[in-house]
């Protein structure tokens, strides 16, 4: 039940909805997530902590940068079939596309260049 509950919490904000529709494809790192989301890096470090309670998300440390993946095949089912039902609901949705496009410019910046950027907002 527990697993359950927080699934349902990590899929109720449309924040955590789109950055996991940006992981599907590949790895981020917090930088590029903070700048599709345009949200404070406290934000999006609360969001990504309901993320990884529901383990929807897996994370890394590269150095100074921590990187964030979708959970992997041996996550448990409720998980895995979260997820797939994300997909399916999403499918053709004018946001997912918007933030598909943006965050297409964004991986061209290098994880240092756009932290750097970042920090002097």
């Amino acid at each position: 039940m527990r697993l359950f509950m927080d699934i349902a919490k990590a899929l109720a904000d449309e924040t955590r909805v789109r950055i996991l529709a940006a992981l599907r494809r590949q790895e981020l790192c917090v930088c590029q997530i903070v700048e599709l989301a345009q949200l404070a890096p406290s934000t999006v470090s609360k969001h990504m902590t309901v993320l990884r309670q529901a383990r929807l998300v897996d994370s890394r440390k590269e150095g100074r940068w921590i990187y964030y993946r979708l959970a992997d095949t041996a996550a448990p089912s409720a998980v895995q079939e979260g997820l797939t039902w994300v997909w399916a609901s999403l499918r053709g949705d004018s946001r997912i596309k918007e933030d598909k496009k943006k965050l297409q410019s964004i991986l061209k910046m290098g994880t240092e260049q756009l932290c750097k950027k970042q920090n002097q907002r």
